[in-house]
């Protein structure tokens, strides 16, 4: 049942539709319905690409969207069929949402309505108000419990002594972890990230290491390159600098040894890049590949290669409900290391009457290592 304790309205920020600029409005409170509960939030991340998300070049969305999915918050109230969340409990909230009676609707929360009609009244019957907003109602099958206590607490008191903004990463890690579970990285691989400093490419290079594997991350920024290598720990990360040789490149790659796997998250902006085709040649025999991006066009795909090495090339969009449950734990557990363990400083703290500066700011920093975030 619905706490009755909560406040009748709040403040969100709202996109009336594609191509308008977001409004700081007054909204109802929501209420917890079936399957689902209310969480206050506590921080919410300010998305660099938020401005091209909702030009609406990229991504659709229902009209007067509540843009964002990704936050921390506690659960303020459960609904009538909740059974594991209490109120007041710190949770993890993530966007990927599919339809509980058929998965094959899936929907970006807070960013993009699905390429189906059923998906898209999907999301505009239910899901349009996301995490950019004092409360939100949020599917019970993407609100996370995590351990306050563990992941929060003191050091001398056996700790981590995370905040709320380190928590926020794990809903970014997942994107890579989902990637790097579907082509089975196992621990002592050599996996290829490429690119490796971008918000989510970044991710998985600390995502990788955490799982065991030894690294080569392959990208144009030498200076992002160089502290991704320097935040982990020695000999786990090599780095090599994508000239746009494919033959030097490749040959670059290939120095370390054996090439086990490659995971692929390029932004829109790498339609034209000569990355993809180097890491692909660089995978020894029996290799596996994993495409993540958002790549508008074709890419070159070494036909012949691929034959003769059996090599997998597997599409993965998003992860696994258990991928996110295993994420968590391996935060938990001390192996994957949050915030300034792992090089990332929140550059920017911002209210959501705020929005223009917390954008401006977020869109200027898109590389890993660094993050802005909202404090509704």
């Amino acid at each position: 049942m619905a706490s009755t304790t909560l406040p009748t309205t709040m403040k969100a920020l709202v996109c009336e539709e594609a191509g308008k600029p977001l409004q700081l409005k007054t909204l109802p409170v929501p209420t917890a319905t079936p399957g689902s509960v209310v969480v206050k939030i506590l921080v919410t991340a300010a998305d660099p690409g938020l401005a091209h998300i909702l030009s609406g070049r990229v991504f659709t969305f229902p009209k007067n969207l509540v843009p964002c999915g990704r936050a921390v918050g506690r659960v303020a109230a459960i609904g009538p069929d909740t059974t594991s969340l209490t109120e007041g409990q710190l949770v993890l909230i993530e966007p990927f949402v599919r339809a509980r009676d058929d998965p094959n609707v899936q929907i970006l929360w807070g960013t993009f309505d699905g390429p189906t009609p059923a998906s898209k009244k999907f999301t505009a019957d239910n899901w349009s108000r996301g995490t950019l907003a004092e409360y939100c109602r949020t599917p019970l099958e993407n609100c996370h419990p995590l351990n306050e206590k563990l992941l929060c607490g003191s050091p001398s008191e056996g700790g981590f002594g995370y905040r709320p903004e380190d928590l926020l990463a794990l809903s970014k890690q997942v994107v890579a972890y989902g990637g790097l579970r579907g082509i089975h990285l196992e621990p002592g691989e050599t996996v290829i990230v490429a690119p490796a400093t971008g918000m989510f490419s970044g991710a998985a290079v600390q995502v990788a290491v955490a799982m065991g594997a030894k690294v080569i991350a392959f990208s144009r920024n030498k200076a992002v390159l160089e502290q991704i290598q320097a935040t982990q720990p020695a000999g786990r990360v090599e780095i090599v600098l994508n000239t746009g040789d494919v033959e030097k490149d490749t040959a670059a790659l290939k120095q370390f040894g054996p090439v086990d796997a490659y995971i692929d998250i390029s932004p829109f902006q790498a339609a034209k890049s000569t990355h993809v085709r180097s890491a692909i040649m660089a995978v020894r025999q029996y290799g596996r590949v994993s495409l993540m991006g958002v790549i508008p066009g074709d890419i070159s795909v070494p036909y012949a290669y691929a034959m003769w090495n059996n090599l997998t090339i597997r599409g993965q969009y998003m992860y696994e409900r258990d991928d996110v449950r295993s994420l968590i734990k391996l935060a938990e557990a001390g192996v994957l290391p949050l915030g300034e363990k792992s090089g990332v400083k929140v550059i920017g703290k911002f209210g959501l009457d705020e929005f223009g500066q917390a954008i401006e700011l977020a869109s200027s920093h898109p590389e890993i290592g660094s993050t802005v975030v909202f404090t509704p």
